[in-house]
């Protein structure tokens, strides 16, 4: 069994590696000819050949973790395609690699690839799509933009509740035009702070040219605005810059840990976190994803082809893995319009397609 495992799993290895690299390739040509546009135009600030070069390659991690579950189904489709219509799979059947056998072998595989899809979307991906975002700033000023408004941010101390308003990150970090309006227990609004931009520190931001207007209206007869400045002003809050980060980025992009704690303010503070919710299951879930392609795979091995019909099975297969993740994002997407529950909505087509798959397995295993 160890002969066979390392065939199989050096087969495996080669082509999914072979597939991913193709696709790393067209998206590497795809991302540099986007950015083309936006070299050497007279607001780039430098922006050049080599720059935008680096910026797509920061981007590759990226691509590699949204692109390795389809790799891995195309690339193990491949193989057991291949072994089956050289009638090698035939021979390791009969030299004791039964189906159940088959399936646990592969399943290994599998969990490699999971950890791998895992170490790559949560401590590679975040480090290099920031990096690329912080190389964008360098030359462009401001990242992270959301239309004409930025980022929305509620938090509540005691009886007091503030809605945030960021406009962007800077290229060090900062937050650009951030305003703090401030609300009493009564839900009126008590003041408003301004500044052009913010540092945040550990447990408060430090807010540089901080303008304070505090709406006096103890006497509704005579109503009072009180403007105060001043050159630094510290704001106690639990708002971190990766909470922003959220708010401004693709909830995607993040760490698992930083949207498990952007939701925890969220729940905190009253505000719907669907949305979320269904992200950070996603991220839990997808590379699992890894296993579902794998056991996708595996009917192929069983069936038996003629010398013209395997690229017709592969691109079956292949169609297969690709409304797989488009039923994901379809569920993503009514799971957070009909309020469904997130775990559940982000589980629900790995376990239909794995149902489905192991059904196909089965069949042709105890029917063929």
């Amino acid at each position: 069994m160890k002969t066979i495992r390392r065939l199989i799993y050096s087969e495996v290895l080669k082509s999914v590696a072979f597939v991913t690299l193709g696709f790393l390739c067209l998206f590497f040509f795809f991302d540099f000819v986007d950015e083309l546009q936006a070299i050497n135009k007279p607001d780039s600030n430098g922006y050049g050949a080599p720059q935008a070069l680096l910026y797509v390659a920061l981007l590759i991690p990226s691509h590699l973790y949204e692109l390795l579950p389809i790799a891995v189904l195309i690339g193990t489709i491949f193989v057991m395609s291949r072994l089956a219509q050289s009638s090698e799979f035939t021979i390791l059947r009969t030299s004791g690699l039964g189906p159940w056998r088959a399936l646990q072998t592969l399943l290994l595989l599998a969990v490699g690839f999971v950890v791998l899809t895992f170490a790559v979307g949560d401590y590679l991906a975040p480090v290099t799509d920031r990096a690329a975002q912080l190389l964008k700033v360098r030359y462009q000023g401001a990242v992270g933009l959301i239309g004409n408004t930025g980022a929305w941010l509620k938090e509540r101390q005691g009886d007091i509740s503030y809605a945030v308003n960021v406009t962007s990150l800077g290229r060090d970090g900062t937050l650009k035009q951030p305003r703090i309006f401030e609300f009493d227990a009564q839900g009126f609004l008590a003041a408003q702070v301004s500044a052009p931009v913010a540092t945040v520190d550990r447990g408060h931001w430090t807010l540089l040219g901080a303008q304070r207007e505090a709406y006096d209206m103890r006497d509704p007869a005579n109503p009072r605005i009180v403007t105060t400045t001043q050159p630094t002003l510290q704001w106690p809050t639990t708002l971190s810059t990766e909470m922003v980060s959220v708010a401004l980025l693709r909830p995607d992009r993040m760490r698992t840990l930083d949207l498990f704690d952007y939701i925890r303010h969220l729940d905190a503070n009253g505000q719907a976190a669907q949305r979320y919710e269904i992200e950070f299951w996603r991220k839990v879930f997808y590379p699992l994803s890894c296993i579902v392609m794998i056991v996708l795979a595996l009917p192929f091995a069983y069936l038996h082809f003629r010398q013209s019909g395997i690229a017709t099975f592969v691109f079956i297969g292949v169609m297969i893995g690709i409304s797989f993740f488009l039923l994901n994002n379809v569920f993503g997407y009514l799971g957070n319009l009909n309020n469904w529950v997130p775990w559940i909505t982000a589980a629900a087509p790995g376990i239909i397609y794995s149902l489905m798959s192991l059904a196909a397995f089965t069949w042709l295993v105890l029917r063929r």
